[in-house]
């Protein structure tokens, strides 16, 4: 049988906007170090313990089932879910590491109108430990941010019994239904050979975070604790941010004088700043490569508007040379060139 973990290059952010420092949260994550450097999963090594899923910002690793646990989500009177070492009463995950800090949320929005109970079996005794504590850090600092939440019940009931039952039934009811699905099996044996045709998924906006937002969508007044980007007044308009962001969750708006007839970058009048939140999965690439340290993250309560809307971080002008008029992108008065050349200047080099 194929493994149930899924390498969606698309939705790599390495795929996505290649960077100087590119991300290896899944690689470093995997407690069975079953993923290469080049992304391939090593079936026979991976445990399907789904904390690849749960560090990846932008869904590069997605369990098979995925789908059918949003399904379940949204139509479910009562959610209980159950990892395979517990009791099985409800929607049968993989391991806790495949929740991330929004699916955490989105549970705990649901339980708002339904219960929501997750059974595990002894965590400290299985080989998933790693991820299961990795996700139980993550619901600890939602509940940090957010510490009048709803409550999700969290039980251990380790699943000791031996099950007999596929193997009391009869031999013909097994070849039956081996022909019953005979394609499903053809495509799994299928995907084994080549990997890459359940690998060619790719969308803007991760799983867990449209989970969240629809979940939001129902109370639409609640707000919830986001990381959202914040700008100091240090920045200088560049617009760098914008031009590496792999989401497309930034974007900068120009307004250009019309009467000057100069080059574009001296018809600029101001720049702005635009977030959309949905979009931004946290990578950080952003605050990394700001050289006036403007930019960082902090936790904000946002209501379903802001979240799906998008927001004015900030509004200036473009710095422009004292000496030769040309633009810079920090907060000197001189641009490299005139810095560098003029014996006045701090900056100056000389041989």
């Amino acid at each position: 049988m194929s493994c149930q973990m899924v390498y969606h290059n698309g939705n790599c952010l390495n795929t996505k906007k290649p960077y100087a420092r590119a991300c290896r949260l899944c690689v470093e994550s995997c407690p069975h170090q079953a993923i290469s450097e080049y992304r391939q999963l090593e079936a026979k090594l991976c445990t399907e313990c789904g904390v690849c899923m749960a560090v990846c910002p932008s869904d590069g690793f997605v369990d098979r089932t995925i789908d059918k646990f949003h399904e379940y989500l949204l139509e479910a009177k009562e959610i209980i879910l159950n990892c395979p070492q517990a009791i099985p009463s409800g929607f049968e995950i993989p391991c806790l590491g495949i929740l991330d800090r929004d699916a955490w949320m989105t549970l705990i929005l649901l339980a708002n109108e339904t219960p929501v109970t997750i059974i595990t079996g002894v965590c400290a005794e299985c080989e998933d430990r790693q991820a299961c504590a990795a996700s139980v850090q993550t619901f600890k600092q939602v509940h940090v941010d957010w510490p009048d939440h709803a409550a999700v019940r969290i039980q251990v009931r380790a699943d000791d019994e031996i099950r007999t039952k596929a193997a009391e039934e009869p031999k013909f009811v097994a070849q039956r239904s081996e022909l019953t699905d005979w394609r499903q099996r053809g495509r799994k044996k299928l995907e084994e050979w080549l990997p890459s045709l359940s690998a060619d998924e790719t969308y803007s906006t991760p799983r867990s975070r449209q989970w969240l937002i629809q979940a939001l969508e129902k109370t639409p007044e609640r707000k919830i604790p986001f990381r959202a980007l914040t700008v100091a007044d240090s920045c200088t308009s560049c617009g760098v941010c914008t031009a590496i962001c792999p989401q497309g969750a930034l974007q900068k708006r120009e307004e250009m004088n019309p009467m000057e007839e100069t080059d574009k970058e001296d018809k600029i009048l101001s720049l702005r700043l635009i977030l959309e939140p949905q979009k931004c999965v946290h990578c950080g690439r952003c605050v990394e490569v700001c050289r006036s340290q403007a930019l960082s993250f902090c936790t904000k309560q946002l209501s379903f508007r802001l979240l799906t809307g998008k927001i004015l971080l900030h509004e200036g002008s473009p710095r422009y040379c004292t000496r030769c008029g040309k633009r810079i992108f920090d907060n000197s008065e001189l641009c490299l060139v005139c810095s560098t050349s003029c014996p006045d200047s701090r900056n100056s080099f000389f041989l």
